[in-house]
């Protein structure tokens, strides 16, 4: 229902059932929001079994990991408590490098072939590659025959493993 007086429209209380009941009322703005009240954390619902934080004190849920007022980590994460697998190193007690060094030179001469000069090696294919001097030394008899006839694969070869050599390390192992 509106009525007009010098062109202003004035609103009258309107009573159709499609407007809100305070559709006419206005808002106050001059209010102030109370900036002072602190939100409380602490209440729960009463159906929710609850425990206390161990850090603030705060009441949390149970299932909680993290608390709600403070933030710290309560308990460990679910996949954390998994069995990790036992390593087991053994050491020897041998406290001197040179034992070290010869333990493991074994080992190696064992897994890896017999061990073999490097500079040995070198003099034999520089004077004796082509004759497969190299070969025969490093026990590959089939190979130095096929040097021996072939003047070192016709001397390519002999160039070849003549670099080959130089870039193992001393001792190196064959097979």
């Amino acid at each position: 229902m509106e009525t007009q007086t010098n062109g202003t429209v004035n609103l009258d209380k309107q009573t159709s059932g499609n407007v809100p009941p305070n559709f006419n009322q206005q808002p106050n703005f001059n209010q102030q929001p109370n900036f002072n009240q602190q939100p409380n954390f602490n209440q729960q619902t009463p159906n929710v079994p609850t425990k206390f934080c161990k850090h603030c004190g705060a009441k949390i849920p149970v299932d909680a990991v993290i608390c709600t007022a403070c933030g710290r980590q309560v308990e460990s994460l679910a996949g954390a408590n998994q069995a990790q697998p036992q390593i087991v190193i053994n050491n020897s007690s041998q406290s001197t490098s040179s034992a070290s060094a010869s333990a493991s030179a074994s080992v190696n001469a064992g897994a890896n072939g017999k061990a073999k000069n490097k500079w040995t090696a070198f003099l034999l294919c520089l004077f004796l590659g082509w004759a497969g001097g190299h070969k025969f030394y490093e026990g590959k008899i089939v190979w130095g025959i096929i040097y021996l006839c072939t003047f070192g694969l016709f001397y390519i070869g002999w160039i070849v493993d003549l670099i080959i050599l130089l870039t193992k390390p001393n001792p190196y192992y064959v097979k």
